[in-house]
C-alpha cells in the first residue's frame, strides 16, 4: 500500500512539473511576442532608399520578410543621405533608442568618397557596435561586397533588386538573433524553475 502511494505521488509530481514546464514555455512565448521586435537600420543614402524610396529600401523589405516568417517586427529606417560613419556615430544613441533589440549598421562608401580613411571608417564602425552592445542591442554590420548588377547607373545607389538582395541576406542573420534570444529566455526560465 505504501509503495502505491509513493508511486502515485511520484506520478503526480511528474505531471505537475510537465504542466509547469508547459506554462513556462507559453509564458516565454508570450513574453517574447508581447511587443514587436524593434530593429533600426542605420546608414546613408542606400539605407534611406535613394532612387527606390523608403518602401522600396531594404529595411521595409526586411520587415515584410520577417512578417512572412511570423515575426512581429518594426524595422525603422534611419538612413541619412550623404552621412559618413562619423556622422552615424554622432547620432547612434538617438537613432537606436532604448527598447531597440537589433541595430543593422550599413556603413556604405561615403567615408572614402568624402576623403575619409579606411582606418577611421573601421574605428567608427567598431565604436558604434561597441556602444550598441553595451546597451544590450544586438548588432549586425552589413558591409558585404555587392555585385555591380545591383547598382543603378551611378554605381553608388542600389536598384530594387539590390535592396531585395540585402533584405534576403539580412533575414537569416536576424532570425539567428531571434532564435538565440528565445532559446536564452527559455533556458533562463527553466533554470529558475518557472
Amino acid at each position: 500500500m505504501r509503495f502505491g502511494r509513493v508511486f502515485n505521488t511520484a506520478i503526480a509530481n511528474c505531471w505537475r512539473r510537465a504542466v509547469l514546464f508547459a506554462i513556462s514555455v507559453l509564458c516565454t512565448s508570450a513574453t517574447v511576442n508581447a511587443g514587436p521586435l524593434r530593429i533600426v537600420a542605420i546608414g546613408a543614402s542606400n539605407t534611406h532608399g535613394w532612387y527606390v524610396g523608403n518602401q522600396g529600401a531594404y529595411p521595409a523589405r526586411l520587415q515584410t520578410l520577417l512578417k512572412a516568417k511570423g515575426i512581429d517586427a518594426q524595422v525603422t529606417n534611419a538612413g541619412v543621405p550623404f552621412d559618413t560613419t562619423a556622422m552615424m556615430l554622432r547620432r547612434i544613441d538617438k537613432d537606436a533608442p532604448n527598447g531597440t533589440n537589433i541595430a543593422i549598421l550599413q556603413p556604405g562608401g561615403n567615408d572614402l568618397r568624402f576623403f575619409g580613411t579606411r582606418q577611421q571608417r573601421t574605428a567608427n564602425n567598431a565604436e558604434m557596435a561597441r556602444r550598441l552592445r553595451a546597451r544590450s542591442i544586438d548588432v549586425i554590420v552589413y558591409d558585404d561586397d555587392i555585385p555591380l548588377r545591383y547598382y543603378t547607373i551611378d554605381f553608388i545607389h542600389l536598384t530594387r533588386e539590390g535592396h531585395a538582395m540585402i533584405a534576403a541576406a539580412l533575414l537569416p542573420r536576424v532570425m539567428a538573433i531571434v532564435n538565440r534570444r528565445q532559446n536564452s529566455l527559455t533556458s533562463s526560465r527553466i533554470a529558475d524553475g518557472q
